[in-house]
C-alpha cells in the first residue's frame, strides 16, 4: 500500500473526503517527525512507538578496497511494534 492507497482508505473508514484524509494524514506524519527529531517518543497505544536511538561509532571495511574506515556515530529513527499490532500480524497456529 503506496500513501494514495492508504489515503483512499482513511478517507472511506473516517467518512471524509481525500483531501481532509491526506491533510489529517500528513499533518500525523508530521508530528511524529518533528517529535522524534526533537528527541521525544512518540507512544501510540497498541499500535507502537517511535523515537530516535543513538547509534555508536564502529569499524567498518570498504567492500572494494578492503580498507579500514570509521562510521560516525549517529541518530536513527526507530520503531517498536505494540502488542496488539504484533497480535494482529501474527500468524494463527
Amino acid at each position: 500500500m503506496n500513501k494514495t492507497e492508504l489515503i483512499a482508505a482513511v478517507a472511506a473508514k473516517a467518512q471524509v473526503n481525500q483531501n481532509q484524509a491526506n491533510a489529517i494524514l500528513s499533518a500525523t506524519l508530521d508530528t511524529i517527525v518533528e517529535s522524534v527529531a526533537a528527541g521525544e517518543k512518540v507512544v501510540l497505544i497498541g499500535f507502537g512507538s517511535f523515537e530516535a536511538k543513538q547509534r555508536q561509532a564502529r569499524e567498518a571495511r570498504n567492500p572494494r578496497t578492503g580498507e579500514t574506515m570509521t562510521v560516525a556515530a549517529t541518530q536513527v529513527p526507530t520503531f517498536s511494534a505494540g502488542k496488539v499490532f504484533k497480535q494482529k500480524v501474527k500468524p494463527t497456529a
